[in-house]
């Protein structure tokens, strides 16, 4: 929520309810899987639950987002998992800005992407162009 006041702050059209919202259940998957699917799962969850509104948070806050041809590769439906709008985009990016309970650097979000997923694996710039994002909103 801190990162969305600060864009509404600067003049920017953000929902900062469904960013609450969205924040509090994009990771409500976990409750089946802790794998890359947990987004998939926490879809189908809100879905069932009748707050499908909010399953694109569920589903588009892993990495930085998963396009379609790599979302196949990783045993995932062939579609697209890019976060799109300005809610769901500071959805995904608050995620990766958290280890734990502590909140950390955008230097340490990269090392963990580094760490976990490789130096040239596509999310890394995919997180880069969000975070870039982002910071262009709250400067």
């Amino acid at each position: 929520m801190k990162i969305a006041k600060k864009i509404e702050k600067n003049g920017h059209d953000i929902d900062l309810k469904s960013v609450s919202i969205g924040a509090l259940l994009h990771d409500i998957g976990r409750a089946k899987t802790h794998g890359v699917e947990h987004g998939v799962a926490g879809a189908e969850i809100l879905h069932k639950m009748g707050l499908g509104k909010f399953a694109r948070f569920a589903e588009n806050h892993i990495g930085a987002g998963i396009p379609a041809a790599e979302a196949r590769e990783l045993g995932l439906p062939a579609k697209d998992f890019m976060p799109r709008t300005l809610e769901e985009k500071v959805v995904a990016y608050a995620d990766k800005m958290i280890s734990g309970k502590r909140e950390i650097s955008c230097e340490e979000a990269v090392k963990w992407f580094e760490t976990e997923l490789g130096k040239n694996h596509p999310s890394l710039g995919r997180f880069e162009a969000l975070h870039s994002e982002i910071q262009k909103l709250m400067d």
